[in-house]
């Protein structure tokens, strides 16, 4: 199994080295050459497996050689067995064919955890094996910092840079990352919105030079291995609902389009999805793009759903990839039009193709906490302000309601109690196993949004 670049000017690379490498040296991002795909009868077989036995079966089709079947699952049960619900990803129904998927019984209560607990332990597996040390920078609008801090605090082989905007994630997601009290976790609160840190990470990594020095490496969703490891939860749910004799739909509230393209390849291997709803806040830069076909990037304003507070969705270049036949000049040409201008657009029949399969919706933070209500008032369940926006989105914008659509819920309501009274009236407590965050001691440092600065404290931390 070998990888390319989508933007057709970096080496050629094996999963290991995707890993461990994150952006591509062209500023591209990995994909597999050839897509794996599985028949119904494997697709039935499936559905008879546990949730880690599923994710070593998926991860196993883009492992290639590198890591034994052995090795991969001991991998995957180790890491699944750290959520708390038997099923690991349970589904709950809210209405005729409309469900939820709660992706937030993990560590850190978030989506983020499902392939931050696979990626840091495949970082140690394999750094262990090579005998070498990695510098991950990362950028979080909330909840990956917490996630990927869980996944590799205290890990011998691995330091961890994770960039936030201060100021601008929840007052739980900081708090996450900050209270963990490990010597390889460096916390930085950037005078910036996370657009500003996710273009330091790439910055970083764009300087060759510095990237050779300290051996730089990704836990973003830019990192193959964390959206390979999303794509477990996708055949998770549809083999539940019906799959693979009948098609499934999913909306899945997006900034950095990472979750949504995890769904794309299931897609590719051979899982029947008829239909991708995106939803989006007030930021709506992906909604706009579908209704227009024209990428246009504007201010990012902060919302009740702050990890969506992005304009620049990293990984939706790696759909436009797919989306012009794997034409990795027509992407360059794409990508530098967006940095220089801020705006670029595909051609109206790319477009056309593109709303065969998907839809995309925006809620203000009103319509959210409407949203939140009514589902409460409804249904008696709680939700977290990012997953009301996907349920809206599902509502309104289906293709098919004799389709389930299946509504990946991406973090517990206790993650943004001020959005969840506001709306319901009832402020959600932390689990136990979390509520020692709100009073332990933080340890952070703030950092103007330079590269200068950035590139400094790494430099005099690494010696």
């Amino acid at each position: 199994m070998m990888y390319h670049s989508t933007r057709g000017q970096a080496p050629e690379l094996s999963f290991a080295d995707v890993v461990l490498t994150g952006l591509a040296r062209d500023g591209g991002l990995y994909l597999p050459k050839t897509w794996p795909t599985v028949d119904v009868q494997t697709l039935q077989h499936w559905k008879t497996l546990s949730y880690a036995e599923l994710a070593t079966e998926v991860l196993s089709l883009f492992v290639g050689d590198d890591i034994s079947n052995a090795e991969l699952a001991a991998i995957c049960e180790d890491a699944y067995a750290q959520f708390t619900h038997p099923a690991v990803a349970p589904l709950v129904q809210l209405e005729p064919n409309l469900w939820v998927a709660e992706h937030f019984h993990g560590p850190t209560l978030a989506f983020k955890d499902f392939a931050m607990q696979a990626l840091g332990r495949l970082f140690d597996h394999l750094l262990a094996k090579r005998g070498e040390h990695r510098v991950i920078v990362g950028a979080t609008s909330g909840d990956t910092g917490s996630a990927a801090i869980e996944a590799v605090k205290g890990l011998e082989h691995v330091s961890l840079y994770m960039l936030h905007p201060a100021g601008r994630v929840s007052e739980v997601q900081r708090r996450q990352m900050t209270t963990v009290d490990a010597p390889n976790i460096h916390n930085i609160a950037v005078d910036g919105n996370f657009d500003d840190c996710q273009n330091l990470v790439k910055a970083l990594f764009n300087d060759l030079d510095f990237r050779d020095k300290h051996g730089l490496s990704a836990v973003n969703s830019i990192n193959w291995a964390r959206v390979a490891a999303q794509v477990v939860y996708y055949f998770h749910a549809a083999l539940q609902l019906g799959a693979p004799e009948n098609p499934v739909s999913f909306s899945v509230p997006s900034g950095n389009f990472g979750n949504v393209f995890a769904g794309f390849v299931a897609r590719k291997m051979g899982l029947p999805i008829s239909q991708f709803v995106v939803g989006s806040n007030r930021n709506d830069i992906l909604t706009r793009f579908f209704v227009s076909g024209e990428m246009v990037g504007e201010e990012v304003i902060p919302s009740l759903s702050p990890s969506m507070d992005i304009q620049i969705s990293s990984n939706f270049e790696r759909l436009l990839f797919e989306t012009c036949g794997q034409d990795a000049e027509q992407v360059r040409g794409w990508m530098e039009g967006f940095k220089q201008n801020g705006r670029f657009a595909i051609s109206p029949e790319q477009h056309q193709n593109l709303l065969t399969l998907f839809s995309a919706y925006r809620l203000s933070d009103a319509e959210t906490i409407e949203e939140m209500k009514r589902i409460y008032d409804e249904t008696g369940y709680v939700i977290d302000p990012h997953s009301a926006i996907g349920v809206m989105a599902a509502r309104a914008t289906r293709f098919d309601l004799d389709t389930p659509m299946i509504v990946l819920a991406t973090a517990h309501p206790a993650k943004f109690p001020d959005a969840v009274e506001e709306a319901i009236g009832v402020r959600p407590s932390l689990p136990s196993r979390c509520q020692h965050i709100m009073n332990a001691n933080e340890h952070l440092e703030p950092l103007a949004a330079s590269e200068a600065d950035l590139k400094g404290k790494i430099d005099q931390d690494r010696g």
